[in-house]
């Protein structure tokens, strides 16, 4: 009658087991496919700033080198986030949003790179695609607002709950007699039994 559950509760136990390896291998895989990316970006970022560094007539390159490292960039913090969640087996959302803070200062720099160049057009159709890069510009700077006030509350959520955590730890350490007590309470204790003391002289 107890075989049931017993072999039920073992496959739970086996299959839970072979996915948690599985999801460590497949983590392990992406930091490397990740790392080979983020290298080679950076190689070739550094390739166009040798060739940028020889011709100083034109600033284009300087924005495509800034958008390869910011590139760079996202594939550490993503690598970052990879190899936390491999140690932990948890995510956290302070990576993502930083993650998302510096694919927006990417798209800047990208949608400045498309202004400047739609700048020297004089038709109407450069006017428009102009008038929307500086709306995609509004929008994309309001989500940096936001995602640093995020990261901002949620480190200071981390700070407060790590500067409570103390005091909590003392509150509930199992210690014997009165030392489990607040300080106040032991100082009035004496206070207490000298009243009952000096009712019982009187009565």
């Amino acid at each position: 009658m107890t075989s049931g559950p017993s072999e039920k509760s073992r496959a739970t136990r086996l299959s839970t087991e072979l996915f948690l390896h599985i999801e460590f291998v497949v983590y392990v895989a992406l930091g490397i496919l990740l790392s080979v990316t983020a290298l080679l970006t950076l190689g070739s970022a550094t390739l166009l700033l040798l060739e940028g560094m020889r011709d100083w007539s034109g600033t284009r390159a300087i924005f495509v080198i800034v958008d390869k490292l910011m590139f760079v960039l996202m594939l550490i913090e993503i690598l970052h986030t990879v190899r936390g969640s491999v140690r932990s087996g948890t995510l956290t959302p302070e990576p993502f949003l930083i993650i998302g803070l510096i694919a927006s200062i990417r798209n800047v720099l990208l949608i400045t790179l498309k202004s400047s160049g739609m700048t020297a057009e004089a038709s109407n159709e450069g006017e428009m695609l102009f008038r929307s890069s500086v709306i995609e510009l509004a929008v994309l700077g309001a989500l940096i607002l936001i995602f640093v006030v995020s990261i901002y509350l949620l480190r200071r959520g981390h700070a407060l709950t790590a500067a409570n955590a103390p005091e909590v730890d003392e509150y509930r350490s199992p210690r014997a007699g009165n030392e489990s007590r607040p300080a106040r309470v032991q100082a009035d204790a004496p206070v207490a039994e000298e009243k009952q003391r000096a009712q019982a002289h009187v009565a």
